[in-house]
């Protein structure tokens, strides 16, 4: 399968949204720890800035994700400049059996390499231990466990959350 990663514009933000209908009803309907609501004035600032991607297959919607170069709110004291972070991964449940988290990563690699970061980082929930055995098992390593603060800084379905912070360590071109 090819993917492209590109990044998404108001014209699909109908679509943004739909993805974000669909995976708060299947976590809920499956029990999973989720989210409850997703906060539209942020991913309308994401798509805005040039921070919301999407992963296209034959033109669909594979899963979009957002990234930011500093997450002094949750990352705190360990935020020092040199990564990426992936935000707001959603799956388009269409592509369920699909591990299309390995081109998401793929492209972050990439990406820091040109920006020339060495670290990709990511949160995701604390208490969903499938989720974070998802994320590690392609590398990543846990961090610690952090409850963010409620704060308008921060989207309304990440205040209060006890979240798992995740890090990659960036590999180097010609080094193993």
């Amino acid at each position: 399968m090819e993917y492209i990663v590109t990044q998404a514009d108001v014209n699909d933000l109908q679509a943004i949204y739909q993805l974000f209908e669909e995976a708060i009803h299947f976590q809920k309907v499956n029990n999973y720890i989720g989210w409850t609501s997703y906060d539209k004035a942020y991913i309308q600032a994401d798509v805005q800035q040039g921070l919301l991607f999407k992963l296209l297959h034959d033109g669909m919607i594979v899963c979009i994700f957002s990234i930011c170069y500093s997450d002094p709110i949750i990352w705190r004291e360990k935020e020092n400049g040199d990564a990426v972070y992936l935000h707001r991964i959603v799956l388009n449940r269409a592509f369920k059996q699909v591990r299309v988290f390995k081109q998401v990563l793929a492209w972050a690699i990439c990406h820091a390499r040109e920006m020339q970061l060495t670290r990709i980082r990511m949160d995701t929930w604390a208490d969903n231990e499938k989720i974070i055995g998802y994320y590690t098992s392609y590398g990543f390593h846990f961090i610690e466990n952090y409850t963010t603060p409620a704060t308008p800084d921060l989207p309304l379905q990440h205040r209060n959350l006890k979240v798992a912070l995740l890090e990659f360590n960036v590999p180097q071109p010609g080094r193993s």
